[in-house]
């Protein structure tokens, strides 16, 4: 039995989501460098943000650019073949790499997993970021049961 797909054929994933206080745009190789300094100087942070149970990410050995350079590679793949979307979250104003969402299908129950980070000297945009995809999601996305990972 093939599986059902992540989105419905006929449907167009949102490109962008502005707000006040950020801006998400897709994840790419563009990224890199921001991205890398981004969670980096965040690791432990992002591992005590709600939606990372597991304890693994990010490493805490970090990774080379090249490393999430490949990352981020694999991340635009999924949004273009449809089966995940990972959109940058961006300053308003500076463009400067400040966190990301990730919209994946779930192994079980639900229909998306959600899960956002922030970078640690913007830890007071967690709630507000996790608030504002969930409403996205709603308004604009075809899932009807996400699982936001505790939030």
């Amino acid at each position: 039995m093939t599986p059902a797909p992540f989105v419905p054929e006929g449907f167009t994933p949102p490109r962008e989501l502005t707000h006040e206080l950020f801006v998400l745009e897709p994840l790419g190789p563009q990224h890199n460098e921001a991205d890398h300094a981004a969670w980096t100087s965040s690791i432990h942070h992002i591992r005590a943000t709600p939606g990372y149970p597991d304890g693994n990410w990010p490493p805490l050995e970090g990774m080379s650019l090249e490393e999430n350079l490949a990352d981020l590679r694999r991340h635009a793949a999924d949004f273009a073949a449809r089966r995940g979307f990972t959109f940058t979250v961006l300053d308003p104003d500076d463009r400067r790499v400040i966190g990301c969402v990730y919209l994946y299908p779930p192994e079980k129950g639900g229909d998306v997993i959600v899960q956002s980070w922030v970078s640690a000297d913007r830890a007071g945009l967690d709630g507000p970021l996790a608030d504002a995809v969930a409403q996205w999601l709603a308004d604009t996305w075809p899932w009807t049961q996400p699982d936001r990972c505790g939030r």
